[in-house]
């Protein structure tokens, strides 16, 4: 009885199996047909749709501009991602807080300087221009002119400090390295020039003291050098090189010449060169070569410049070596600055980089995975 059960139960579930399986079959294939009917449909669709680029992921504007102009060209956020690539030296992306402090001070420290600049320039120029020294005739003099100094300082100085300030308005990597690359220059050459002066110190003295016997030979005949010596006078309060004595080498001062000025001294060398504190007197020191040195004293300075110059020196030179470190500390505010700002840009480049870069990423990994699955 059991073994008829057993028996009974097996040609069953043989049948049982034998009618599900050609079910199952027709089923898969069914499910085979419909998914290639609708891969079918989704690629004619695709076909009839505009393509649009992985970077409409982060753009939805550029999305919708191709649905309704397939001929578009790169607009939106596509055309400033391409200019960001064409302009990789500038950065326009969003810097910290901090970064923008560093930028809009570094932006005024450059300015003023660029004005103090162009404010020496201008001076230099005019004082050119005042002794006609770009004319055609006194041309070819220039380069011995002392307002060329302020002209060359001048330039140099206004057109660092507005590529510097240039290059922390809009954020341009090239030109705040470029104005980096002055500063480092400009701090080189101030330290060798102080060290050549330091150790060349008696060279130099033996040649200013050559170069103001020379304006006093030429004194007259050269209105460069009568300005040099005359500011030097006055500013001192001294007459010739060594002494009062030395205007006598002069051929128009000289006791043998037959002019008003023999045996007398410029007006710069004049204790009080104004009569009543207004009017310039220009003859106040005629005569003075001829007096004794107790009365001449009381009219003009008997000291000459070089050793009045090199007292001068040596009291000032705590103020000189003050003044030239200020001049280097300001210099190097002005690199911390362009660095500080350089660094930020970059920083700020990368991490945006970065943010794209996870974007594409992921809209790969959807795009990937939505197939597959």
């Amino acid at each position: 009885m059991w073994g008829s059960r057993i028996f009974s139960k097996k040609p069953h579930s043989a049948l049982e199996n034998m009618a599900t399986k050609p079910t199952k079959f027709f089923n898969i294939i069914l499910q085979g047909v419909n998914f290639q009917g609708t891969r079918i449909e989704e690629d004619e669709t695709r076909a009839l749709l505009p393509k649009t680029d992985k970077l409409d992921v982060f753009c939805p504007s550029n999305a919708q501009d191709s649905l309704l102009n397939p001929s578009r060209e790169e607009t939106g956020c596509i055309k400033e991602q391409t200019g960001q690539r064409q302009l990789h030296q500038s950065s326009r992306q969003p810097l910290e807080p901090f970064t923008q402090c560093v930028k809009y001070l570094s932006l005024v420290w450059n300015l003023a300087f660029s004005v103090a600049g162009l404010l020496i320039l201008a001076i230099g120029i005019w004082g050119l221009s005042d002794k006609e020294s770009l004319t055609t005739e006194r041309i070819t003099s220039l380069g011995s002119d002392p307002m060329l100094f302020f002209v060359l300082a001048g330039l140099a100085a206004s057109t660092l400090s507005l590529v510097g300030c240039s290059g922390a308005l809009i954020e341009n990597t090239c030109l705040l390295k470029l104005f980096t690359g002055g500063i480092i220059i400009f701090v080189i050459l101030e330290v060798l020039g102080g060290i050549v002066l330091f150790s060349l110190r008696h060279q130099i003295k033996a040649s200013l003291q050559n170069s103001l016997t020379v304006a006093v030979l030429r004194y007259q005949d050269d209105l460069d050098l009568q300005f040099i010596m005359d500011e030097i006078q006055t500013g001192l309060q001294c007459c010739g090189v060594e002494s009062y004595l030395d205007w006598k080498t002069n051929v128009y001062f000289n006791c043998s010449s037959p002019g008003v000025q023999a045996c007398g001294v410029p007006a710069s060398c004049c204790l009080d060169p104004l009569e009543n504190g207004t009017v310039p007197n220009s003859q106040c020191g005629f005569g003075a070569l001829v007096l004794e040195e107790f009365v001449a004293q009381s009219i003009i300075y008997l000291g000459g410049c070089v050793p009045q110059l090199t007292r001068w020196l040596n009291n000032h030179a705590g103020t000189i070596a003050l003044y030239s470190v200020l001049l280097i500390v300001i210099e190097i505010v002005s690199l911390l600055l362009a660095t500080k700002l350089l660094a930020g840009i970059a920083f700020a480049t990368t991490e945006h980089d970065s943010w794209r870069d996870g974007k594409l990423l992921l809209y790969e990994h959807q795009s990937h995975g939505g197939f597959y699955s």
